[in-house]
């Protein structure tokens, strides 16, 4: 996968992790990075679980996947 589709891909994560989450995350720029950011967690997180995508739909669902955890966590950090 290009770094392009990478980006786009994290960009659209972050935005769905913002709809899942509640409370709305960051905001949509914040969503979008944390999407970016999220989409290495997630896939580190599905590695070691053992999973690897091989699809467009399972790198979106992994990329989501991790920006929740990510939103999770610094949602818990801030309180």
């Amino acid at each position: 996968m290009g770094i392009v589709a990478f980006l786009l891909i994290g960009l659209l994560a972050g935005f769905l992790a913002g709809k899942i989450t509640t409370g709305g995350g960051f905001g949509l720029v914040g969503n979008l990075v944390v999407g970016v950011v999220g989409a290495v967690v997630g896939g580190l997180t599905f590695g070691l679980l053992g999973f690897q995508t091989t699809s467009l739909l399972g790198s979106l669902i992994t990329a989501t996947a991790g920006a929740v955890i990510l939103l999770f966590l610094i949602s818990l950090a801030r309180k």
